[in-house]
């Protein structure tokens, strides 16, 4: 091919993608959401193409009046969103936002206590994610998997033997609130700084359906703004304490963030006043669709975990999918019917069977935001167990998908449908 054909084809990948994922699927990806409208079309400006170091109204370059306005909307609004007194947009994802937090209250070599990758939290935690990049030496909290909550005895016992300077709740699996207040008490006890993790969970968060980190006990929440919160890709931090912010900012500039990709930030200020606006409707739903999913393939005899507890608080379902075929073939079966999801380890799983662990990791965030309701959500359930129960040909299925989701074509809980 030449270099005409590479670009006329890169442009063609594009298209389709767009028709298949935006128009033709299921997503069901709990680390995924779509922008609105109005913020997508602002997502697209001649921000993508500036730099800015620094702070707003202290910047290492000129030309950037109007970036320093948009900025400080973005931070202000997230100062009322989640009741900080600081909020840093700067970071470009949520992983970095972690690696900022473990750079700026842990040094090499001092010990960190966070949960394991199969009990729920990032790679970041691991010893082979940033918390091992920054040389941190890592203990996990365990997780009592009858709940599907971090065993908060253990991880009391754990904190007081190690004494670590940091230690991190929130995660990746999340169903329920972690106990942040015992962790408080256990983190005061031995002088440790608590973070949480709140990238999965930050639009329950804005929308009170979940938990208040900040009024909880935790000082310092480092999160992503695309998840349960429908904004750009990226990160943020914030918290209450100007100690920490202290702290906090030079790991941010100089030391891990140069530009901070600017495109993002009308998109962003955008999402945050929607957020203010509809987020409380929106998490509302984001849960009860969650519930009645769970609870729609708990009848189909798919194992879903926590059904003890109501199956979740969250946009998650979790389930462990062994007896129908294995978590990489259920992702990959649904894949042919325009159903998207993702594998994911269990609390049981090793590791390094990452390729084909034992469970599956359902989000309802963007398909909520795209109009579904409770009704809707044990279609969705129907159509999976077609799949993995019947073992109904996933072409055949995916006829009634593109069926179904041509009817949840448009951006619900934003300013472009108040119309």
């Amino acid at each position: 091919m030449n270099v005409k054909e590479i670009v006329g084809a890169v442009e063609d990948s594009v298209s389709r993608h767009d028709e298949w994922r935006g128009k033709e699927c299921i997503n069901l990806i709990a680390s995924e959401n779509v922008m609105s409208p109005l913020a997508w079309k602002l997502y697209n400006t001649d921000f993508e193409h500036r730099y800015a170091e620094g702070m707003p109204g202290k910047r290492y370059y000129q030309g950037l009046s109007y970036v320093d306005e948009v900025e400080s909307a973005c931070i202000e609004m997230g100062k009322k969103l989640f009741g900080a007194e600081f909020l840093d947009v700067r970071p470009i994802s949520g992983c970095l936002s972690i690696l900022i937090l473990l750079s700026s209250f842990a040094k090499p070599g001092e010990k960190y206590v966070a949960p394991s990758v199969p009990a729920g939290a990032h790679i970041s935690q691991a010893e082979f994610g940033a918390a091992g990049v920054r040389g941190l030496e890592v203990r996990h909290m365990p997780l009592n998997e009858e709940e599907m909550n971090l065993d908060i005895d253990k991880s009391r016992k754990i904190i007081l033997e190690h004494k670590p300077k940091l230690v991190n709740a929130g995660g990746t699996i999340f169903l329920f609130p972690h106990p942040l207040r015992e962790l408080r008490e256990a983190a005061d006890e031995v002088g440790a700084v608590l973070t949480y993790d709140g990238s999965h969970v930050l639009g329950l968060i804005a929308g009170k359906q979940f938990q208040d980190p900040l009024r909880e006990g935790v000082d310092v929440v480092g999160a992503s703004a695309h998840k349960t919160f429908p904004g750009p890709q990226g990160g943020m931090i914030f918290g209450n304490c100007d100690e920490h912010y202290r702290k906090i900012k030079p790991k941010i500039f100089p030391a891990l963030v140069s530009n901070h990709h600017l495109h993002r930030l009308p998109a962003l200020a955008v999402t945050m006043a929607e957020m203010i606006e509809f987020g409380e409707d929106y998490a509302k739903q984001v849960v009860k669709n969650a519930q009645a999913l769970a609870g729609a393939l708990c009848e189909y005899g798919i194992d879903v975990l926590a059904e003890n507890k109501g199956f979740t608080k969250s946009h998650q379902v979790i389930a462990d999918v062994r007896k129908c075929g294995g978590g990489a073939w259920c992702a990959e079966s649904l894949e042919g019917a325009n159903v998207i999801l993702n594998k994911n380890l269990l609390p049981w799983d090793d590791v390094k069977n990452s390729s084909n662990p034992s469970g599956i990791r359902i989000g309802t965030a963007e398909m909520t935001h795209f109009g579904m309701k409770e009704s809707d959500m044990k279609h969705v359930a129907e159509l999976i167990k077609r799949v993995w129960v019947d073992k109904e040909e996933p072409g055949r299925v995916k006829e009634d998908v593109l069926e179904f989701r041509s009817g949840f074509l448009d951006v619900k809980y934003c300013f472009d449908d108040m119309k």
